[in-house]
């Protein structure tokens, strides 16, 4: 399984539309194959920061998703709507118990 996590901090006068924008993208994603799970989460410490969990059956899945246009149009535009560059980090990992 693959665990991705990410997050943005979104300029203050885009939260609305960052918000909209990314359940827009964490619905569809969770539509795909071998999408197990996809969050978007506000964080309670910085809530102009959006904190992304996801879950993929396996690496060819997560890399399927990248490839989708949708995808690569939704990092796009929520780059647009921060300050900073928004992060990503995969975990190979494996499932002892569920």
């Amino acid at each position: 399984m693959i665990l991705v996590t990410g997050s943005a901090v979104v300029r203050a006068d885009q939260l609305e539309s960052a918000l909209a924008l990314s359940l827009e993208h964490v619905h569809r994603s969770r539509a795909e194959p071998g999408c197990l799970s996809h969050a978007v989460h506000v964080d309670a410490e910085n809530p102009q920061r959006l904190v992304f969990v996801e879950e993929w059956a396996s690496m060819e899945a997560l890399k399927a998703h990248f490839a989708v246009p949708a995808s690569r149009e939704f990092g796009k535009a929520l780059a647009s709507l921060c300050d900073e560059v928004p992060g990503i980090t995969l975990y190979d990992a494996q499932l002892l118990k569920r």
